[in-house]
């Protein structure tokens, strides 16, 4: 009674009073009616949940965004920075959101209603429609669930889920859904019928309403629950108010309420305009129903308290409110009162307006919730969890990029070590090599002169057969040669190879030791490069390269037979001792005429020689004369000297004289023999190899020289290399580090944004919590 009250002042403070004043209430009462569902479409709560669906799908859309591009980011990024368990996650978040925003998307507020057959569920949603949608009337005509929501379109369809391909005109569906109809359904068949938008505001905001058959004509209670019902977000339990609450009705929502918690019901009282009949009973009956449905709601479902209770509780007469909302939407005389209205027909009219204010306002604030929290929740942890790896990808960037600074830092100072080492090395080793060449200059040098000196024993141990003859000759001086030369370098090597490899080998591992101390300490590095070797050659042996075929190819012997005492061989040795003693004087005299820091070599020596030519010319000239006088005047000349002779000394000397020099000619004409010609040979060969040698000392010296150089050089020139290669690594590491740092920047700066964009998220959807699902 006081709910009724309460409602009573609502529509008298809204203008709607007594009709005592007026001769036409209805018609009053139908524009105060027009009048007041227009401020209530204005303000309805279900433009909450419209704008509310609009707001989250904008969210979990630039979520979605955000997960692709944070995807994106994770699967571009190197292993360091991300795990393979981030990247797991991430791409889980996908489908996560995908998911979210498809049942958004879908998502609207779904009412149910349910009652017995024939208590007017059908009339209920056509009053609340504003037109009739759903096949009504006596007796039992919904044999099947009909589902009514909004199109775009601008004709209304209907589409059966056991053929969702093809679409029925509206027509379709008094013959489908009838009861009476021929045409049976199953009874959890569903029929949804698509009505344009534009024609019905309810339907606009996302609104679907569910029509049942009578709940107790079917035994499939289970099963309507479980296709029908879970989603539901308001349950609107349509009564006959001309009987109480039956066993069947109270049964099925038990059911309902076993399986959702706490569902949001109301209860009409359908055909309230029956107690205008009996006036003297309509509060008694009124306040029955009442307390009958507050005990149902709080008490048996206890879904609600008893003072909510009494909001959730309607009289209403829907057959009436369809029959007003028809006429103020067809073209009609505004003037009369409609056939078969009963007294108190505001009331109920206002009452009903009362029933969708509040089932709006529930339906909208529970539409919310079971809409939109749990999935605001879910994508609030999804953004905090992106934003937490987003965060740890950035730590780690920012570490990796101190890491790999301070890594760079060390090649760099290595490298400059390296530089200026290498530096210091290469003078030193310059000075090293310099000077190892001048001790094997001298060390050959002095060993070469010696063995010329020798040279006479090394000809003499030559042993093979000797014959004047050209052929034999021939054979036999190119053997010694050979000889010659093998018993040079032979000697050469056993007084200088060995000392000298110790010498090179030496400097070349002091070199070596040197550039080992350059390396990186990294195992690795060491291991790679030793594989270039960093070993002297074991086998390096200097070359002495004295060729005596060629270098005394031009000797000739002289193997003729010459007495010792003749008067030629006389004047040849005169001759002889007078040029050694000349030559002596030229020398010391180009001693003095030259400085004493020229170099005696070959070439001056040729100058000094050529200053003393001259002397030597008029020696030659009186040999001349002296062939030709012996050849021409031969026996004059005998004669007369030993004429002069005989007069002088006496025959007997003369006799005893001659008689011993013919025994000198006659002994070394007897001992003439090969061995003395081989003899002869030998001591012109090595007096010519001699000289021939002398003029390539300074030459061999400088080969040999020239060999140590090249070695050590070429040692030095492969460490060289290697430090090269050493430095151009570490040059190549330090690029692939200022790659890696400048990844690893983009990477932190990327992370930093994208955890950024997801607290932005997190806190627009904190704001929706705050706007939209906050009581």
């Amino acid at each position: 009674m006081a709910a009724l009250i309460n409602r009573s002042i609502s529509m008298v403070s809204n203008g709607f009073g007594s009709t005592k004043t007026t001769s036409h209430p209805v018609i009053k009462t139908q524009t105060s009616i027009m009048e007041s569902s227009s401020t209530t479409a204005s303000e309805s709560p279900l433009k909450v949940f419209v704008l509310a669906k609009k707001t989250i799908n904008e969210i979990f859309g630039q979520i979605g965004q955000f997960v692709d591009e944070a995807k994106q980011f994770v699967a571009n990024s190197t292993d360091e920075v991300v795990t393979k368990d981030q990247l797991t996650r991430v791409d889980s978040f996908i489908d996560k959101v995908v998911a979210i925003c498809d049942v958004l998307r879908r998502d609207h507020m779904k009412v149910a209603f349910f009652g017995r057959t024939s208590n007017g569920k059908s009339s209920v949603i056509n009053a609340v429609l504003h037109n009739k949608i759903l096949p009504s009337g006596l007796g039992h005509t919904t044999n099947c669930f009909l589902q009514v929501e909004g199109t775009d379109e601008d004709e209304p369809f209907i589409v059966v889920d056991d053929n969702p391909n093809t679409r029925l005109n509206i027509e379709s569906v008094q013959h489908l859904a009838n009861a009476l109809t021929n045409e049976k359904m199953g009874d959890s068949t569903l029929v949804r019928v698509y009505w344009p938008k534009n024609k019905c505001s309810l339907l606009s905001d996302d609104v679907v309403l569910v029509d049942s058959p009578g709940i107790d004509v079917s035994a499939n209670l289970d099963e309507w629950i479980d296709k029908h019902c879970l989603d539901a977000d308001v349950f609107v339990l349509v009564s006959n108010s001309e009987s109480t609450l039956m066993r069947a009705e109270k049964n099925f929502f038990h059911k309902v309420n076993e399986k959702l918690s706490k569902p949001n019901i109301f209860i009409l009282n359908n055909r309230w305009d029956a107690s205008a009949a009996e006036p003297e009973n309509q509060e008694l009956v009124r306040k029955q129903h009442m307390t009958r449905d507050i005990d149902f709601l709080s008490n048996e479902l206890n879904v609600v308290d008893r003072h909510e209770a009494e909001d959730r509780v309607f009289f209403v007469s829907a057959k009436e409110v369809l029959q007003t909302r028809l006429q103020q939407s067809s073209v009609v005389e505004t003037a009369g009162t409609p056939s078969g209205f009963a007294d108190g027909y505001q009331l109920r009219y206002f009452e009903f307006e009362d029933f969708e204010q509040k089932f709006e306002q529930c339906l909208s604030h529970t539409a919310l919730k079971t809409k939109f929290a749990q999935h605001t929740k879910r994508g609030q942890r999804l953004a905090t969890e992106l934003a937490s790896i987003m965060d740890t990808i950035e730590r780690s960037s920012q570490q990796l990029i101190t890491a790999k600074c301070e890594l760079r830092k060390e090649l760099n100072d290595k490298l400059e070590f390296i530089q200026q080492q290498i530096q210091l090395l290469t003078n030193e080793a310059k000075h090293q090599i310099c000077h190892l060449v001048e001790q094997v200059e001298v060390k050959v040098s002095a060993a070469l002169n010696e063995e010329i000196r020798r040279l006479s024993l090394l000809v003499n141990d030559f042993d093979r057969p000797f014959s004047s003859d050209s052929l034999v000759l021939g054979v036999y001086k190119k053997e010694l040669h050979s000889h010659v030369e093998r018993g040079l370098g032979s000697n050469l090597r056993a007084r200088l190879s060995s000392a000298l490899s110790c010498n090179v080998e030496s400097a070349q591992k002091e070199m070596i030791e040197r550039v080992m101390n350059l390396l990186p300490p990294n195992d690795q590095y060491r291991q790679h490069y030793h594989s270039y070797s960093l070993t002297p050659r074991q086998n390096f042996e200097i070359l002495y390269r004295i060729n005596c075929e060629s270098l005394c190819s031009d000797f000739q012997e002289d193997l003729e037979f010459r007495f010792s005492f003749g008067l030629i061989q006389m004047i040849q040795r005169f001759t002889t001792n007078s040029k050694d003693l000349a030559k002596k004087e030229s020398l010391s005299s180009s001693h003095k005429s030259l400085p004493s820091t020229a170099p005696q070599t070959p070439s001056n020596s040729e100058v000094v020689m050529n200053a003393s030519a001259n002397q030597f010319d008029a020696l030659a000239v009186i040999e001349r004369i002296s062939h030709l006088t012996s050849q021409s005047h031969t026996t004059v000349g005998m004669l007369a000297v030993s004429g002069i002779l005989v007069r002088t000394i006496g025959w007997r000397l003369i006799a005893i004289t001659g008689s011993v020099y013919g025994l000198l000619y006659v002994y070394e004409r007897l001992t003439w023999t090969n061995r003395a010609k081989e003899s002869t040979f030998k001591k012109q060969y090595v007096n010519h190899s001699t000289r021939k040698l002398k003029l390539i000392v300074d030459l061999t010296s400088a080969n040999c020289s020239h060999q140590v150089q090249q070695e050590l050089s070429s040692t030095f020139a492969r460490l060289c290399h290697l430090i090269d290669e050493v430095m151009a690594d570490i040059k190549t590491e330090m690029k692939q580090l200022d790659e890696q740092i400048r990844q690893l920047s983009d990477c932190s700066s990327i992370a930093r944004r994208l955890k950024n964009k997801a607290n932005y998220l997190n806190d627009d959807l904190s704001k929706f919590t705050n706007d939209y699902l906050k009581d």
